[in-house]
């Protein structure tokens, strides 16, 4: 897994990354930079960061653009369930409204959902539980 803020650095870094290449996301552009970029598997947690809400939407981190590219270039957008478990309630739910956000857009765009778990029926079980569609989690990647 690769956590750095440098694009050209995780450029880098993916040339002797190993299968599955994951990304942790960081701000709005280094997401769009490295998306367009390609070559890896997973940008994971792209919910995660302060961002302000709008009046009517979210600001979730993906919009249809960045899940257009991400379907594009055959990369997964990551959850990260074990980090998930450990925030206090209210962020929780904070952060499971822009998952749920989220799951809609690639769905929309059939952009790849991919799920960090220990349990393979436990991700399938969130995945549905958000609102994602059975087709969305018989794709589901875990990881």
């Amino acid at each position: 897994m690769i956590n750095n803020q440098k694009v050209e650095e995780v450029k880098k870094l993916l040339k002797k990354e190993q299968s599955p290449k994951i990304v942790m996301s960081q701000e709005d552009v280094f997401n769009r930079k490295i998306l367009e970029h390609g070559n890896f598997d997973i940008l994971l947690s792209i919910e995660n960061g302060v961002r302000k809400n709008k009046i009517r939407q979210e600001d979730s981190g993906l919009n249809h653009v960045l899940s257009k590219i991400a379907s594009k270039n055959n990369i997964a957008i990551g959850i990260d369930l074990e980090e998930i478990s450990k925030l206090q309630p209210k962020e929780k739910a904070f952060r499971l409204s822009k998952i749920i956000q989220n799951i809609r857009i690639c769905r929309k765009t059939k952009t790849k959902i991919a799920v960090k778990s220990k349990n393979i029926q436990t991700a399938k079980d969130f995945m549905l539980g958000l609102g994602a569609s059975t087709s969305q989690v018989n794709e589901t990647i875990v990881f």
